[in-house]
């Protein structure tokens, strides 16, 4: 069994402490829809939720039975997603990760501290896992930024890569590995 700790300090006025993972319930749909709904928050997701109804659709049918999509929660409140996805077979070893956050609340380390908070237990919930992948619009400045303050590193560029909303982009490769120094 793997597991990374993170000591999670930060300068930031967010207390860590309010911040939690939890599975999705229909409840938070109302919730999920203020900013699964926000064009800005939705910008780099395939998604486009526009009534209460696609909401509630969303959670139960693709949120909810998710093996591992966590509502990023402050005060028990949902304001964002993290999604971990393992590949089978062969392939699992590895996973990709997503993840959305409430505008109100950008720029105040929440994704950053729940990013940590997922990768902490990600490695023991899926012991063959020893890689999670995140793929990342070339013009996604602030999850770049996110994904290396929590220690992913980015391999490389892939042109052409990712198709969504109308468009095929380039997407820069990141990578968080297992190391033998985590055991």
């Amino acid at each position: 069994m793997h597991q990374v700790h993170f000591q999670i300090q930060y300068a930031s006025s967010m207390d860590s402490s309010r911040i939690s993972l939890r599975p999705f319930k229909l409840s938070d749909v109302d919730d999920f829809l203020k900013w699964a709904s926000d064009d800005r928050v939705t910008r780099y997701l395939r998604w486009n939720i526009t009534s209460r109804e696609e909401a509630l659709t969303y959670l139960e049918k693709v949120a909810i039975p998710h093996p591992w999509r966590r509502s990023i929660c402050l005060d028990d409140r949902s304001i964002g997603y993290i999604s971990i996805r393992p590949e089978s077979r062969d392939n699992r070893c590895r996973a990709h990760i997503g993840y959305a956050l409430a505008k109100d609340y950008w720029g105040q380390g929440i994704v950053t501290i729940a990013l940590k908070m997922a990768i902490s237990g990600v490695f023991t919930e899926f012991p063959d896992l020893v890689r999670v992948e995140a793929l990342v619009e070339v013009e996604n400045k602030g999850s770049q930024r996110v994904l290396e303050k929590v220690g992913f590193l980015r391999e490389g560029l892939l042109r052409k890569y990712g198709f969504c909303k109308g468009e095929i982009r380039d997407m820069f490769m990141y990578s968080f590995l297992i190391t033998d120094n985590m055991l």
